[in-house]
């Protein structure tokens, strides 16, 4: 029963997903496609990287971007090529001695870690020790107690992200950090597979926007660079007892050496040590502190996502002091 109801809350919600991605019969004729002469193919002079075609497919299996289509996993439905308005899409015979398309190591990437995470394997693109700053002792025990999902920069507001993302993957391929990862159950079901910021993983570099303009549905809207600046997509929170500045007494500051926006910063605690604070005012949940935080399994320091993303107080930039005295010195 379990069994059927997984099988058909994926085909409701994003088409052929269990079709491309576990079916065993699915697998063994994308096998027997990577053979076939007549394939779907682009015309790169007529292309304008319009993006239809990838949002219309139903099998997910267009990377318009570098002019790839999956033939594995294509169904020649063709319904990229009626809905093309510069008829740059065609179904043609493919001669043998045509290089094929180049792997799309991004695609194989993503359902790779999809398929870990469906078994509950938890995948990391780094080493905890992070360079810089102390290894723990001991683990952690405070649990974060996160409330929201963090979505990406251009989102508005996680229902009208969830609403009108299909899940297509292009800002998880194409973002330069590898923050973005899809989700397991983080919006719910229905946001299966759609993206999410993971600051386990990595962080939101402070001046990058590609996500905000690659997205061919809307659901992640184009951002000025100084805009994304103050666009808060989370607000930092900081759990003393699991510092390890309190819990070993050792120092550390990893969280506000990376902080770009300076919302989190040090003070005096015990003896010469120093331990953080915080000013969510400031703060643009960008998540580098999180990344840096060397505590595991829970952070000390973390980001909780804003439901509605809104907007930063502007950081002070305190200019150095410049003293002209009154007499030159010789």
């Amino acid at each position: 029963c379990i069994f059927f109801l997984l099988v058909g809350t994926m085909s409701f919600v994003k088409g052929r997903l269990y079709c491309n991605m576990i079916c065993p019969v699915g697998t063994l004729l994308g096998l027997i496609s990577k053979v076939s002469i007549f394939r779907v193919k682009f015309s790169e002079s007529k292309c304008t990287r319009c993006g239809r075609c990838s949002v219309r497919c139903k099998a997910s299996c267009i990377d318009f971007l570098n002019y790839n289509i999956d033939v594995s996993r294509c169904v020649n439905c063709f319904n990229c090529i009626d809905v093309c308005p510069e008829k740059a899409l065609s179904y043609s015979f493919i001669a043998s001695k045509e290089k094929p398309a180049n792997t799309d190591e991004g695609r194989r990437k993503f359902v790779a870690g999809s398929l870990l995470m469906l078994l509950g394997i938890t995948t990391s693109a780094r080493n905890q020790d992070q360079e810089g700053a102390p290894v723990p002792r001991k683990e952690s025990t405070v649990k974060e107690p996160r409330n929201f999902p963090v979505c990406p920069p251009g989102a508005g507001s996680m229902e009208e992200f969830t609403k009108y993302c299909t899940a297509c993957s292009l800002c998880i391929n194409a973002c330069p950090n590898n923050v973005l990862q899809p989700a397991v159950m983080q919006y719910g079901i229905a946001g299966f597979m759609q993206p999410v910021m993971d600051y386990h993983r990595s962080f939101c570099t402070f001046n990058c926007t590609v996500c905000t303009e690659i997205c061919p549905t809307n659901a992640l809207k184009p951002l000025l660079l100084e805009a994304k600046k103050l666009t808060q997509l989370g607000k930092v929170f900081f759990i003393k007892d699991n510092c390890i500045v309190k819990t070993e007494k050792t120092a550390c500051g990893a969280c506000s050496e990376a902080c770009p926006t300076k919302a989190v910063y040090m003070v005096p605690y015990e003896g010469n040590l120093v331990i953080p604070e915080t000013n969510q005012d400031i703060c643009i949940g960008c998540g580098h502190c999180e990344y840096a935080c060397p505590v595991t399994p829970y952070k000390a320091i973390f980001v909780d996502g804003n439901p509605v993303h809104m907007a930063a107080a502007k950081p002070e930039i305190k200019e150095a002091e410049i003293t002209t005295p009154e007499e030159f010195p010789f």
